[in-house]
């Protein structure tokens, strides 16, 4: 099923770059009144717990506070889906060093990559920017007859994307 030890982090980490959002609908957005224009660094804050979720969490803050979900549509497009509207966004897939110990079974991931805010919804209409992002995973792959296996989700995973730059409201 897998043809590598990464394929299905690397691509989970691609999925949510843009910086990667269980808390959707339960915590208030807040964005700029709408008919005035706010301009600055906005940071983006994903995170996950599982390697095969479709929906993580993401956090926003600087020219607007937002909690949310990150939708992942492609390997390199993600929307934030906000009570008071979405952001969608397109990423470079990450580059940067990635290992896996066949004695131990952990896995790590550091990635960088860049992104650009394409287009938005209610509240985030309008909406443009562009920014570099950070992807951190740190995981234990399963043991199978006692030896690490890919062919099972991990025993544990955990996954940080840190995205910021200027954002345009």
């Amino acid at each position: 099923m897998r043809k590598n030890h990464f394929r299905v982090l690397t691509a989970a980490g691609s999925m949510l770059a843009a910086g990667a959002i269980a808390l959707s609908g339960t915590l208030a957005a807040t964005a700029a009144p709408s008919g005035s224009s706010a301009s600055g660094i906005e940071h983006f804050q994903i995170m996950s717990t599982s390697a095969t979720a479709t929906r993580d969490t993401v956090i926003a803050h600087g020219v607007f506070t937002a909690g949310g979900v990150d939708i992942t549509t492609s390997n390199t497009t993600d929307t934030f889906k906000f009570p008071n509207g979405k952001i969608r966004l397109r990423h470079s897939p990450g580059t940067g060093p990635q290992s896996f110990n066949p004695h131990t079974c952990l896995i790590t991931v550091h990635q960088h990559g860049t992104y650009t805010l394409v287009s938005g919804t209610g509240k985030y209409a309008g909406i443009s920017g562009h920014g570099r992002y950070h992807l951190d995973i740190l995981a234990v792959a399963a043991r199978s007859h006692g030896k690490c296996t890919q062919k099972k989700p991990p025993a544990a995973f955990e996954l940080i994307v840190r995205a910021s730059g200027p954002v345009h409201l």
